[in-house]
């Protein structure tokens, strides 16, 4: 099969490699669509992330799709040409954390794209079969893959408690601030304001339902007059987070998605006072089947987000598009093509 191998740093080749078979209760899925994510671009920029460093080549990518064409010895729950979007994790099922239902804390997660575990930039992968989720026809092959950001924000808004009526800051305007925005809305949130420095994810935003958006280089939030319930930190950026945290009302959750510098300036006083919540992420649990049928129902909209293919061969190209184009979301690779 062809891959896409990133030579660290800032090098993909395309390379011939052998065909993966798969192992028991696993799936060989042929990969339809993956999209690129901020994590990808930063290995191909840095070769690192935090602890992670690629120090071999490796395949990114760990938002795939695909369809089924063979299954392992064991494997029952899939059939070839069942349609799938793949979680792209695998715990090791026995440690403490995932017997505690926590198995995105695994400290063995084999994750997609992740060193030294390649990921999806290529022809064919093999997946655990319970983390490969069968899919409806009435969801495309892009919107597949895109349920790896979806659940980000599904698993945020757990987090953060969200429901009917609550009020929702999200930081940032990128592809996972734009879906934890959908995610809230579906949870039930009633008002929500989106804040960003791009126009054109402003207006993004817009028409995916917010009710409000802020230009951030234009007026603070401060001046907004909002005073959320949650915050949902998509930016990653320290000083926006410092002016979203001081926005949040008292008893309010404050949940940090965005990844930025190691450290942040935190308005401790403010999360005292207001006995605010403050909690991370890493990554999800539990969240494909609530993601596919937000997916399926319309309830969130994941075919919007898309605003470049890519073949195999232009796996750099993807990886680097959103520094040659400010209204890029989300730029999917096709590996077939």
């Amino acid at each position: 099969m062809r891959a896409a191998v990133l030579h660290p740093v800032g090098r993909v080749l395309l390379e011939e490699r052998p065909r993966p078979e798969p192992g028991p209760r696993e799936v060989l899925v042929q990969v339809s669509s993956v999209g690129t994510c901020g994590s990808d671009v930063h290995y191909y920029e840095h070769g690192r992330i935090g602890d992670f460093v690629v120090t071999s080549p490796l395949v990114l990518g760990h938002e795939p799709s695909g369809t089924v064409v063979a299954t392992g010895p064991g494997a029952g729950r899939h059939h070839p040409g069942q349609r799938v979007s793949l979680e792209p994790g695998v715990p090791d099922f026995t440690c403490p954390e995932c017997r505690a239902g926590r198995y995105n804390l695994c400290p063995r997660m084999r994750f997609f794209g992740t060193p030294p575990i390649d990921g999806a930039f290529c022809e064919y992968v093999v997946v655990h079969e319970e983390f490969a989720y069968p899919v409806p026809d009435s969801v495309s092959d892009d919107a597949a893959a895109l349920i790896e950001p979806l659940s980000v924000g599904v698993w945020a808004c757990r987090k953060a408690r969200v429901g009917p009526g609550t009020r929702v800051l999200v930081t940032g305007a990128g592809p996972i601030g734009l879906l934890c925005l959908q995610s809230a809305l579906a949870f039930g949130a009633t008002d929500v304001l989106v804040t960003d420095v791009n126009p054109a994810r402003l207006a993004m935003a817009r028409g995916l339902g917010a009710s409000e958006t802020l230009d951030v280089r234009e007026s603070g939030l401060r001046d907004a007059g909002f005073e959320p319930d949650v915050l949902l930190e998509c930016s990653g950026h320290p000083a926006a987070i410092g002016e979203a945290v001081r926005a949040v009302g008292r008893a309010g959750r404050v949940v940090l998605i965005g990844m930025g510098g190691d450290e942040i300036p935190l308005p401790l006083s403010h999360v005292q006072t207001r006995e605010l919540e403050v909690t991370g992420t890493f990554r999800y649990a539990n969240t494909w089947p609530q993601a596919i049928a937000l997916a399926a129902s319309g309830r969130v909209e994941l075919d919007a987000l898309v605003t470049g293919h890519y073949g195999l061969a232009e796996v750099e190209k993807a990886l680097t598009a959103g520094a040659r184009d400010p209204e890029l979301v989300k730029a999917v690779v096709r590996p077939q093509e």
